[in-house]
């Protein structure tokens, strides 16, 4: 058995911090919590990311939900997405329970039923604050990646965007670029021929249909206006309290192309938007993102680099993110590497391939010789987890075997009257949820169509109707030759022909040389 006043002194000395820190949980050694022996996060490391793994059915949910709430009373703002609906609890009271008092009496820990400030966020046809992004907002190198554009497709599509602003065409939706590509491929070959060079059919066939697969996607419902702007993300409640934003996406888990999109696409918009923040006591956003394997498993490898870049550089923005999934295996090396606190919820050994991964995530944590990780893993119960996290200095802490403290929201999802209720409150809701459908290169680009068809019609009209004068002159020339036919062989009948003939000619222009009346403009 280890020595419980060893144990109680260096969980004590790693996880007291001289700064602002949230409670996660209390301390276990052997199976047996700890009173009053509490393993926090310090509030200024959160900005260097996170993980939080474990099986189906081992307590990550309500972890997350605890975790959003303590933040939530720092004043830090949360935006979680709730890729399964299980998260909108947190907007209601919880409800005491046995298991709850259970918990609380053998960690220490306090509890109070607690609603907390929530924003519901939709990017498809559920209720919400609606998210939209327009296209120009993205960029072409951008927008390239999420199409999984090659180089030459990508050039293509950078000449498209230099094209629309040249020629004041905004980019707002994906009508607008899909109109776009049709023109150029058509009507207006010969113009981006002449002023970029040339553009070839294949390229712009493939684009458009990477395009509508992404729209069969509902990603028609995301590309638009009123664009989000991710500021209204970092607020407070005038308690202080942060607003934890819930994104719901549980009807886009088949879709995962326009899930990496909406990822992508907010991230580099908080990237940009945000200032530079260096080391911070309190970060301004935390991202939870649940069931992340579905970012990274559809991915390409473009997207991935792009998502990696991005997070290594986010922390100094003063945002933080946090993945969470099954198997810490889910999540690339190179993103796994930047994550500075862990927490790991229970893994289930049921196949070889189980233990291997249960070994590698062993591996990821620090040596310790108060628990036999690789063990353990399999065995911690529902609601426990190991933990490591970063002190101030951004060491790593000693792995702890932990007691989550449950989370005083309801541990469960609300009614879609409470919903629909708080939605239609949300101010939010107000500035963002009418559509804006203004003047955008759909429009302007139909209009020039339009008229290019319909000056080819009147230059049409105008040749047919120069054609059918020629025509009847011929016969008219013909009809005259005909009824004089007998007085051909006279002098009178042939200065008559003659005069005739002339004035017919005259009168039309159609005399002299075919060359010479084209060179004139005559024929059009």
């Amino acid at each position: 058995m280890a020595d419980i006043s060893k144990f109680t002194e260096t969980i004590t000395k790693a996880y007291s911090f001289k700064g602002a820190s949230i409670t996660l949980g209390g301390a276990i050694l052997d199976t047996q919590a700890i009173k009053d022996l509490h393993v926090k996060i310090a509030l200024s490391t959160l900005n260097r990311h996170g993980l939080i793994a474990g099986a189906t059915g081992t307590g990550k949910t309500k972890t997350i939900q605890s975790l959003t709430e303590v933040l939530s009373e720092q004043g830090v703002s949360v935006l979680m997405m709730d890729i399964k609906g299980d998260f909108s609890g947190v907007s209601q009271a919880g409800t005491e329970n046995n298991k709850i008092l259970d918990r609380i009496s053998k960690t220490g820990l306090s509890w109070t039923p607690k609603a907390y400030p929530v924003e519901f966020l939709t990017i498809s046809q559920q209720n919400g604050v609606r998210l939209r992004a327009t296209i120009s907002e993205f960029g072409p190198i951008l927008f390239s990646k999420i199409l999984q554009l090659n180089n030459t497709q990508t050039a293509v599509m950078s000449l498209i965007f230099k094209y629309c602003d040249d020629n004041k065409l905004p980019l707002l939706d994906l009508k607008d670029i899909k109109q776009v590509l049709n023109y150029v491929g058509n009507e207006g070959k010969n113009e981006i021929k002449k002023l970029y060079g040339s553009v070839s059919a294949q390229s712009i066939g493939t684009i458009l249909r990477n395009i509508i697969q992404l729209e069969q996607q509902g990603a028609e419902l995301f590309f638009g206006e009123k664009s989000f702007e991710v500021e209204d993300l970092c607020r407070v409640n005038d308690k202080g309290q942060g607003i934890i934003n819930i994104l719901r996406l549980n009807d886009i888990q088949d879709r995962p192309q326009l899930f990496s999109t909406f990822m992508l696409c907010l991230l580099a918009e908080i990237y940009a938007s945000f200032p530079e923040e260096g080391d911070i006591v309190t970060p301004k956003l935390i991202f939870i993102i649940d069931e992340a394997h579905l970012i990274f498993n559809e991915a390409s490898k473009e997207l991935l680099n792009q998502i990696e870049t991005i997070i290594k550089l986010i922390r100094s923005k003063g945002i933080g993110i946090v993945f969470c999934t099954q198997n810490p295996i889910d999540i690339p090396e190179a993103v796994l590497g930047q994550l500075g606190f862990k927490i790991q919820h229970a893994l289930r050994a049921f196949t070889a391939k189980d233990h291997k991964s249960i070994k590698q995530c062993a591996e990821n944590y620090p040596i310790t010789e108060y628990y036999a990780i690789e063990n353990l893993l399999t065995q911690l119960g529902i609601g426990e987890a190991f933990v490591t996290v970063l002190d101030e200095r951004g060491a790593p802490t000693p792995l702890v075997h932990t007691m989550i403290r449950p989370p005083q929201s309801r541990m469960d999802t609300i009614s879609q009257q409470e919903l629909d209720t708080l939605v239609s409150s949300s101010r939010l809701a107000a500035k963002y949820n009418s559509t804006i459908d203004r003047e955008s290169a759909f429009e302007l680009l139909t209009q020039k169509i339009d008229n290019l068809n319909e000056n080819e019609e009147i230059e049409e009209h105008k040749t047919g109707q120069k054609t059918n004068a020629k025509t009847k002159i011929e016969k008219d020339k013909k009809g005259v030759v005909e009824s004089v036919g007998d007085a051909m062989n006279s002098g009178v009948g042939k200065v008559i022909v003659r005069e005739l003939t002339r004035g017919l000619l005259g009168v039309l222009g159609l005399g002299g040389s075919t060359r010479t009346k084209r060179k004139k403009g005559l024929f059009g």
